[in-house]
């Protein structure tokens, strides 16, 4: 049987710069090595104070990387590849889609927030919601529609009821996306005093059902560190 790997990964910290800090690339790659179910340790990285322990081996890189054999990896892209390259069946799970749409959806939704909620023009604030409601919407169409397993098993089937994007197991598609997702619903509800909408069936079936695996729920960083680290860029409400 072969030697399970050495695995480190180093994430953002938080403001205590001990507990893991808002960061979607680390929070993607974290839930990605719990459910490839290896064992790693786990490094937070304050950033304010200690981006030296990164110098010997990833001399100004950005977080998150990867130390695999004492191998740096970085970019997250990069390093998800590598993972699902070097962690593949038999002794380890595919999160690869089974549905190339799976990893598409939402891939326009954190664009058109940040466009959003960075806007410095309050005339412009009406049109970029509505283009970010737009794109939540397309979301939550995808996550309705069921998907061609699903009609398979039952084909008078009109509503999905598949847990996430590709099925009922967290893939690369929600690892994703379910950080990002998470960023839109706590930095609008605190700073414009909207969330996505509860009529957004689709999209409110997915989160919950993401809020009760451990794999997010674990890596998810604390609504006020997410709230603290968009206090610098978000304007004010007129």
């Amino acid at each position: 049987m072969a030697e399970k790997p050495q695995i480190q990964l180093f994430v953002k910290a938080s403001e205590d710069g001990e507990s893991v800090g808002h960061c979607p690339f680390c929070q993607r790659l974290f839930m990605v090595l719990l459910l490839k179910g290896v064992p790693f340790t786990l490094t937070t990285v304050d950033v304010k104070r200690a981006l030296d322990v990164l110098k010997d081996f990833a001399p100004g890189a950005q977080l998150p990387v990867l130390l695999y054999n004492g191998e740096p990896k970085t970019d997250t892209v990069t390093i998800e590849d590598f993972l699902e390259d070097k962690l593949g069946p038999p002794m380890f799970p595919s999160l690869v889609p089974q549905y190339r749409d799976s990893s598409l959806a939402g891939n326009d939704i954190f664009h058109k927030f940040s466009a959003f909620i960075k806007n410095p023009v309050p005339a412009q604030d009406e049109a970029l919601q509505r283009s970010l409601m737009r794109a939540l919407l397309k979301l939550d169409e995808y996550l309705s529609v069921p998907l061609e397993h699903e009609l398979a098993h039952n084909p008078h089937l009109r509503a999905s009821q598949r847990r996430f994007l590709d099925g009922d197991q967290l893939t690369l598609a929600d690892c994703n996306l379910l950080p990002k997702l998470n960023i839109v619903q706590v930095v609008c509800q605190h700073y414009r005093h909207f969330g996505i909408p509860k009529d957004l069936r689709g999209v409110w079936r997915y989160l919950s059902s993401a809020g009760e695996t451990r794999e997010f729920r674990y890596t998810c960083p604390s609504s006020e560190d997410i709230v603290q680290a968009y206090r610098s860029v978000v304007r004010p409400p007129q």
